[in-house]
């Protein structure tokens, strides 16, 4: 018998709250839109930071997530379509732009560029 745990997403940018039960292993964004609600996305395979949000409780499991810094992994972001449901999980939408910025504002934009991505580092 598969489990499966409640997943909530507050959606800043909808002001909306949805709460749906998404089977363990899932990826959450994936499971949303088959239960009619879609939420943001872009590239689907966890590069860009459309899909990102904050963990407010609960832990994610997006180990396929090449678009986001392991730093900004342990300060608890995360990008759905690459998240798996492995427990109770609840989290907030952010803006993309707001992602972006933290991941690579510092590079961009401040004549600090230097070879290779932050990814690079990792």
């Amino acid at each position: 018998m598969t489990r499966s745990f409640p997943i909530t997403v507050h959606w800043r940018q909808e002001h909306r709250v949805i709460r749906l039960e998404v089977p363990e292993g899932e990826y959450i964004l994936r499971s949303f839109e088959a239960q009619g609600e879609p939420l943001p996305f872009s590239c689907r395979n966890g590069c860009c930071t459309t899909c990102a949000v904050r963990v407010i409780s609960g832990d994610i499991d997006q180990q396929e997530a090449l678009g986001l810094s392991q730093e900004l992994r342990r300060r608890g972001y995360g990008l759905l379509c690459v998240a798996r449901a492995t427990g109770p999980l609840e989290v907030e939408t952010q803006e993309e732009d707001e992602v972006y910025e933290l991941q690579f504002g510092r590079y961009f934009g401040r004549g600090k560029v230097k070879p290779g991505l932050p990814l690079d580092e990792e």
